[in-house]
């Protein structure tokens, strides 16, 4: 699957990352790279993948921030990723991170890592958290015991970075010399795998790798069988996974001690009024009432800074065109069209990144882990795992890693279900659409309406399953077995990476596809077939009044609307673009602007009804061209696909239908 890899020679040291997911294993990959790494996918699959190169020591050294996970059995993909990477790749060093204040649980982890043969040095990470409760780890008798080097470290005060690092360097330079250690399996199991190591004599396999080889193939791996052409009549999965934990067990006594042991943690006390069956979900409405209160207060104010700038910059530009007498189409181009369309969408920028903010505090925190657990019972009653909940939420942020997180899901059905109701939360794209009529027709209760928008996607989505849980998806619901982390400090470093980066990539669209559909929806506005002509015999007018008679009994039965949401498909940032285009207003978060805003809607036939039924219709119908591409990917089927577009377009215009209409009867 791998064809890439940087040998290590003249200094160029190649470092894997690997661990449990919520051991910090992310958190020490940003101390060390900060926003200097690429984020990318595996070939061939969406796995996230992100990798960065720092200099220490004169020795470049390249650190790959491999998938979170338990094990390196062949269950889900991030774990068939994981040893192939570092089978195929042969990464100099792997520095398997393990969180101290969980040592027991992540050592299973650790013995499969040693036992691939690579070099390894354990990261012993959280530190502070073990020592704050009473724990006492003996290190040096854990490196003894393992053979291996262990370095402690605390990610989120970036200490113990520097020993880690001279320890990389050292480990890489001895490679050579690393000889992991072997745990007894047994006479019976032991001379099994000597039998299948003999078989192998003959394959190019590095001698260090060649005792795993022989251990995947009794416990009867049936990846490894077909790699390595050998017929098994083994399976020791069970019996080979066993010793693992009585070998754990039988020394960490002797390494792990606390004697101040509480029978509570913080966390449990915690968790007994967050996780409370009739507490837990009322928390969970006013965190989310919080988030938004934050994404609209905090975000419009800032939003209004970044306003200045951008009137600013349209006067110069516009100002200087017509110095230099340039054509009027031009200008119209460059201040209508480019920076009407991009600078309508980049003034929402301040509310996208106070919403990622807010998500990414609630998250690292641990809360989040929290939710799926609160949810789990009512996420049962519709056929699914309290785990589906977790890619809903994320598509709060959007629906494209939300999808990709529906893979740990176990349960094929489950996995299904989750990718097709998914797009119906409420993705970041869709928040510029709210701020924009929610402050022309509902001033005052932005926050409301931005909630009820959020809590109806959901009520939909859930909808949606209990239907798909009669029809496509019948069967057994699997229970839920979810780890939950300690509550923990948010790290700053952590959170202000994972903003920049949602932050860098809405930038980027706006700076790509939202520039490219700008000019679009420009030259669509300014002629036709005949050249140039008035806005309202367009193309874009021809093809809006088309499609506008579908929107009629939804309110909003206007061309301008229309054309906007067919724009709307490539992103739903770009309904509002094509509407600053339209109307010729490059800056709507003036109060001027959006004054001639709320005029021309109005003109246009809309009222506060028919306002909120367009931001639902937004809200449900067919999601982005990015997200059908992962629907299609994760599904591996178009028939998926195109059931996905066709069915949330239908789903979102019964919907607002419903919601005009009844409203109509009382406004």
């Amino acid at each position: 699957m791998f064809t890439e890899r940087d040998m290590t020679m003249n200094g160029n040291i190649r470092v894997a990352f690997v661990g449990n997911p919520n051991c910090g294993k992310t958190t020490l990959f940003n101390a060390y790279t900060g926003a200097k790494h690429k984020v990318g996918n595996w070939p061939g699959v969406t796995v996230e993948k992100k990798e960065g190169t720092i200099t220490y020591d004169d020795n470049k050294i390249t650190l790959v921030d491999l998938p979170g996970i338990y094990s390196i059995s062949p269950y889900t993909m991030e774990e068939i990723l994981t040893r192939e990477y570092i089978l195929e790749n042969d990464p100099d060093v792997v520095i398997n991170i393990v969180d101290a204040s969980n040592l027991e649980r992540n050592l299973y982890l650790t013995l499969q890592l040693i036992e691939l043969g690579k070099p390894v040095i354990i990261a012993l990470n959280m530190m502070d958290v073990a020592r704050n409760r009473g724990f006492i780890i003996d290190i040096s008798k854990l490196s003894e015991q393992l053979n291996v080097p262990v370095v402690e470290v605390v990610a989120t005060k970036k200490t113990g970075l520097d020993d880690l690092l001279k320890m990389i360097i050292h480990t890489a330079s001895n490679k050579k010399d690393y000889e992991p250690i072997k745990l007894d399996y047994g006479n019976k199991i032991e001379e099994d795998i000597d039998k299948v190591e003999k078989e192998l004599l003959g394959q190019d396999i590095d001698h260090n790798t060649v005792r795993w080889y022989g251990l995947k193939v009794v416990e009867n791996d049936r990846e490894i069988c077909n790699k390595l052409n050998i017929k098994n009549e083994f399976n020791y999965e069970e019996e080979i996974a066993k010793r693992k934990y009585d070998y754990i067990t039988d020394f960490i006594n002797n390494i792990l001690t606390n004697p101040y042991e509480e029978d509570e943690t913080f966390s449990d006390r915690v968790d007994k009024i967050i996780t409370n069956k009739w507490a837990g979900l009322p928390i969970f409405i006013s965190m989310m009432l919080l988030v938004f209160a934050f994404t609209f207060k905090v975000g419009n104010f800032l939003a209004e800074l970044l306003n200045i700038g951008f009137q600013g910059f349209s006067n110069v530009i516009t100002n200087l065109l017509t110095s230099i007498d340039a054509a009027d189409w031009l200008i119209s181009l460059i201040v209508d069209g480019i920076i009407g369309g991009v600078g309508g969408i980049l003034i929402f920028l301040p509310n996208i990144a106070c919403l990622f903010l807010a998500i990414s505090i609630l998250e690292d925190s641990g809360y989040m882990s929290r939710v799926a657990l609160i949810m789990d019972k009512f996420m049962r009653k519709l056929g699914l795992s309290g785990k589906a909940f977790i890619p809903m939420i994320l598509g709060f942020g959007c629906s494209v890693p939300a999808i990709m997180t529906a893979r740990t899901l176990e349960d094929e059905r489950d996995r299904l279900t989750t990718i097709l109701i998914t797009p119906f939360m409420s993705c970041s794209a869709r928040l510029p659409i709210y701020i924009l009529f929610s402050n022309i027709f509902f001033p005052g209760n932005e926050i409301l309406i931005a909630f009820s928008l959020y809590f109806l996607g959901v009520v939909v989505a859930v909808l949606i399953a209990l239907i798909f849980k009669k029809t496509l998806s019948k069967g057994e619901t699997t229970p839920l077995i979810l780890e939950l982390p300690a509550y923990k400090k948010p790290s700053p470093g952590t959170i202000l990476i994972f903003v920049w980066e949602k932050v860098k990539g809405y930038i980027i669209k706006a700076g790509t596809i939202i520039f490219v559909a700008s000019i679009v929806i420009w030259f669509l506005l300014e002629f036709n077939l005949s050249g140039k002509t008035d806005i309202t015999t367009s193309m874009g007018a021809s093809i809006g009044q088309v499609i506008a008679p579908v929107f009629k009994p939804l309110g909003f039965g206007n061309w301008q609307g229309a054309l906007s949401l067919i724009a709307g498909i490539m992103g739903k940032e770009i309904v509002v673009s094509t509407m600053t285009v339209i109307y010729g207003l490059g800056d709507v978060a003036s109060d001027g602007n959006m004054l001639q805003m709320s005029t021309k809607l109005i003109a246009a036939g809309f009222t506060s009804l028919s306002a909120y039924s367009f931001m639902v219709f937004s809200l449900l119908y067919t999601p982005c061209v990015a997200t059908l591409g992962v629907i299609k990917k994760e599904t591996n089927s178009w028939k998926w696909t195109i059931f996905s577009f066709v069915y949330q377009l239908v789903v979102a215009w019964i919907v607002a239908m419903i919601v005009y209409q009844i409203g109509s009867m009382f406004i």
